[in-house]
């Protein structure tokens, strides 16, 4: 590793009501691979948005290369070589893939008065082949699945030649393929000098690609060292301030009869004859790789998509499912893969998040009771440890992780006979997945069915009790939960020739 190329030095950020950092350090040097880690609202993303010009600090300075850093905005930090890719997808779904990629830089000719349209789709094809996606430049991004959303921001970044790289929770949606791929990528640009700082919560992923770490908690310093000379259990206790001892609660739930079922689930575009079974105080693990038609499954039993044969049952009822309203009044309920576009009303206050979908429960004559209101949503904040200065805060300036809890919240408020989760600790991290963990749990121990969506494998295998596994677009195979393997779910997850198998 090289001579440091940027360091902070005693950050403070205040907002009004809270202050997000304490007088945080932090340095980086060319050629490494420095891991920011720490629970949500630790301070992570807020202290990334002031290296590149989004947030201005309250106390402290910026090093770059020996001198004064002041950025003006996220524009002139990547004019210095200083680019990120945030936690949240920053696309325009209106654009193409390429039209994304080099937006605001977009190559130029005829004395630099036109966008020469063929050489920036050329460029952008290259620069996805780079990096192993097949993925065509002229595709509008509204079409994309959030795993190659969050590819094109990574294309979008290396596009430019910089020196410090940020990604924040770049993992996240990927699969095992494009993670590799990804690390691939990062590998290469360390040998090439680049100084790159890599957020995530996924601590096993750092064994491949992390050289260094810093541990930041409640908005303040903790520690620095070598990702060698730490354990994963020692930094989780740093991170979170107590010790884990265990990844998975246990549960206790009794299942019953079958509550929900799915037969026979076809769409024209990618759902081909699926059927799903879920019983009362059953977690179904949900598995497959990207693509594979778990989250379009979900979407299409809670009628956000429609279908075009199949049919919906509760209990031994057919139910017609057209739309959300349906769905919610079957006591169906769905928390999405992409929070930000579908499920966080961003713009609102907390509390309003928590309840909207409920709002009748708080009510009498139309009028909210305001004593049940309130009491509800400060039971939710506390159970899901919801970091907020107050109920009133509006949810986009909450972490993405507390924004997911939010979400959580909602529909734990909701009291649903069948909630479909879809990566429900995406972007969590790891003391927060444990508490999301158990109010999964408790959720399938008061009688509701649960199907979840992961693409945590660790996650599937450790919360299921029985697990459906789905490749482009049919179910390929069933696996009782306790006898599970991830070797016999990948498997299933990538070959559709076979045999239907099912070991139950």
């Amino acid at each position: 590793m090289g001579e440091v190329i940027l360091e902070m030095r005693g950050i403070t950020k205040e907002f009004p009501g809270v202050k997000a950092l304490n007088q945080v350090h932090f340095a980086v040097r060319r050629g490494e691979v420095h891991a920011l880690i720490g629970e949500n609202g630790a301070g992570k993303s807020t202290l990334m948005k002031i290296l590149t010009g989004i947030y201005k600090p309250t106390a402290g300075e910026l090093i770059y290369k020996g001198k004064p850093f002041f950025p003006n905005d996220p524009k002139h930090a990547q004019t210095e070589g200083i680019s990120i890719i945030h936690q949240e997808l920053n696309l325009l779904n209106d654009l193409d893939v390429a039209e994304n990629i080099y937006i605001s830089r977009e190559p130029r000719k005829y004395k630099n008065v036109l966008i020469d349209d063929k050489r920036m789709h050329e460029s952008a094809g290259k620069l996805l082949k780079r990096l192993g996606l097949d993925i065509d430049p002229y595709e509008k991004v509204r079409n994309l699945s959030v795993a190659q959303k969050q590819m094109i921001e990574i294309a979008k970044a290396l596009s430019v030649d910089s020196e410090v790289l940020i990604l924040d929770e770049p993992t996240s949606a990927l699969s095992e393929k494009e993670v590799q791929v990804l690390f691939g990528i990062i590998r290469k640009l360390r040998e090439e000098n680049v100084a790159i700082v890599y957020i995530s919560h996924r601590l096993e992923e750092f064994d491949q690609i992390v050289d260094w770490v810093t541990v930041l908690r409640d908005g303040s310093y903790v520690d620095s060292c070598s990702w060698k000379e730490q354990t994963i259990d020692n930094l989780v206790k740093q991170m979170v301030g107590r010790e884990i001892t265990e990844q998975f609660p246990k549960r206790h739930a009794k299942i019953g009869e079958v509550v929900f079922e799915a037969k026979d689930i076809t769409q024209k575009r990618l759902l081909k004859k699926v059927s799903i079974q879920v019983r009362a105080g059953e977690v179904v693990g949900l598995a497959g790789l990207v693509g594979a038609g778990r989250t379009e499954l979900a979407r299409a039993i809670f009628g956000a998509d429609h279908i075009e044969s199949g049919e919906f049952l509760l209990g031994e009822k057919s139910v017609k499912i057209r739309c959300p309203d349906d769905a919610i009044r079957s006591g169906i309920v769905y928390l999405p893969e992409d929070r930000k576009k579908d499920g966080v009303f961003l713009d609102q206050s907390v509390a309003m998040n928590i309840t909207i979908a409920n709002l009748r429960a708080y009510a009498k004559n139309g009028v909210i009771r305001e004593g049940a209101y309130q009491e509800a949503i400060q039971e939710k904040i506390q159970d899901l440890r919801i970091k907020t200065p107050s109920v009133s805060q509006l949810a986009q300036f909450l972490s993405g992780g507390n924004q997911q809890k939010v979400l959580i919240a909602r529909w734990l408020c909701r009291n649903a006979n069948v909630i479909i989760f879809d990566e429900p600790t995406r972007g969590i991290d790891v003391g927060a997945k444990y508490e999301v963990y158990s109010l999964i749990n408790r959720v399938a121990e008061n009688g509701a069915a649960v199907i979840m969506i992961s693409s945590d494998m660790a996650e599937i295998l450790g919360m299921s009790d029985r697990i459906v596994v789905m490749c482009e677009g049919k179910v390929t195979g069933e696996l009782n939960g306790a006898e599970a393997t991830q070797e016999a779910v990948l498997h299933m997850a990538s070959d559709t020739n076979k045999d239907m198998r099912k070991v139950v």
